[in-house]
């Protein structure tokens, strides 16, 4: 029994690579970030697609100890990436620092409290049971103002943009926002638990981190001379402060997420490392946290009912308007152009694996139910699906206008 088992987790775990790569493959042919495939390939096993058209082949694929096996995985894949977005978040090099703030502000201020407002509204429809309603309200407007900055670098890298004056404001003000939104991430999880206890052991968890395991970090990592044993003294961190902030009651990618901050910037060794662990992630352990997220997901909660469907309207338009007017105005009052101004509010409505990430821990910490939790996949897809071609029309559309009124200057 316990070898088939064994062999049914390995199979499941062989579909689930081979589709979510497939779709990848074809976002990328469609001029589309592969991680958005990736996402979908994992909706497509969940019961909004295989669970609808071959309900047997869903069942016998994800057993109960397929599934529970295949939580870990993804577990460990989600440590390892928030430690790799730890790793890359840089905001003591902050361009433009007065628009990147603007941008912040506004891009997150004006979606939080538009969709905290909406969750207010929405609390029977959309809390898990026995949540607290303060904490529910502050976690889905929050939901609501992230953004994506692994798949928001991509988006750059492919239009060629990353290091043009809109590029470096946007992951600039990408880097910013997703660090203050883990900052607020762990305030509510620690509201949800004993209060003081929680909040006194993540702040002395915080301040350890800052004044003795960076500086000892640094030490370390200038000292060692083999890549394969800074890998493996890194890792060890990384899930050693995952489970130490599990013990104290937050979720475990808030700990890898803090230890990567603490790892010492503009290293090679570093950053090859880096480069390795990612590529691993991406390919075999992020996978399996879309399939965890497909398998969890269900379109058919919103059903026939014109309410959930109004909701979900009323959520997705919150999300787009509120995030492109928030981010675009705030750069437009801090002195950016119009035009390009309107770019950094379609780039900032990019939200991603980050989205998704928000949302599980909604989920599996008991603040939202799963009909919450389907509306803010479904937005994450969304939102990430029309940022490319939003924003490579926008361009265009300045190309055309720029090559329009030369003439007249001359």
């Amino acid at each position: 029994m316990h070898n088939d088992t064994l062999a049914q987790f390995l199979i499941a775990v062989a579909v689930i690579l081979a589709v979510c790569h497939l779709c990848g493959a074809l976002m990328r042919r469609w001029g589309q970030p592969p991680v958005l495939g990736e996402i979908l390939g994992g909706l497509l096993l969940g019961p909004s697609a295989l669970g609808l058209v071959w309900p047997e082949a869903g069942a016998w694929l994800f057993t109960a100890d397929t599934r529970a096996s295949l939580g870990l995985a993804a577990q460990l894949g989600l440590v390892v990436f928030m430690f790799l977005l730890g790793c890359e978040l840089r905001t003591g090099q902050l361009g433009r620092r007065r628009v990147v703030l603007a941008t912040v502000a506004g891009g997150m201020g004006l979606p939080f409290v538009l969709g905290a407002g909406l969750a207010l509204l929405a609390v029977p429809m959309l809390i898990a049971p026995g949540a607290e309603q303060a904490d529910f309200v502050l976690f889905f407007g929050l939901a609501i103002a992230i953004t994506a900055l692994p798949v928001l670098a991509r988006i750059l890298v492919d239009l060629g943009i990353e290091h043009t004056r809109i590029g470096t404001v946007a992951l600039s003000s990408a880097a910013l926002g997703d660090g203050l939104a883990w900052l607020v991430i762990t305030l509510i999880l620690a509201g949800t638990g004993q209060v003081a206890t929680t909040a006194g052991l993540a702040l002395a968890l915080i301040l350890a981190t800052v004044f003795l395991v960076r500086p000892a970090l640094a030490y370390v990592v200038a000292r060692i001379r083999s890549d394969q044993f800074l890998l493996a003294v890194l890792i060890v961190g990384a899930i050693t402060f995952s489970a130490l902030t599990q013990l104290i009651n937050l979720h475990p990618v808030i700990g890898a997420f803090l230890f990567g901050v603490a790892v010492p910037r503009d290293n090679p060794a570093v950053e090859r490392i880096g480069r390795q662990l990612q590529g691993f992630t991406i390919a075999v352990l992020l996978p399996l946290f879309f399939a965890g997220v497909g398998l969890g997901t269900s379109v058919g909660l919103l059903g026939g009912s014109f309410g959930n469907w109004m909701l979900f309207a009323a959520v997705l338009l919150i999300a787009v308007a509120a995030k492109v007017v928030g981010a675009g105005g705030g750069a437009r009052l801090a002195g950016l152009p119009g035009r390009e101004a309107m770019s950094l509010g379609i780039l900032m409505n990019c939200r991603g694996v980050t989205e998704l990430v928000v949302a599980s821990i909604g989920l599996s910490e008991g603040l939202i139910n799963q009909l919450g939790f389907t509306m803010l996949v479904l937005v994450a897809v969304i939102t990430t699906a029309v940022t490319g071609p939003l924003i490579r029309r926008h361009l265009a559309a300045e190309e055309r206008l720029a090559g329009e009124t030369e003439p007249s200057r001359i």
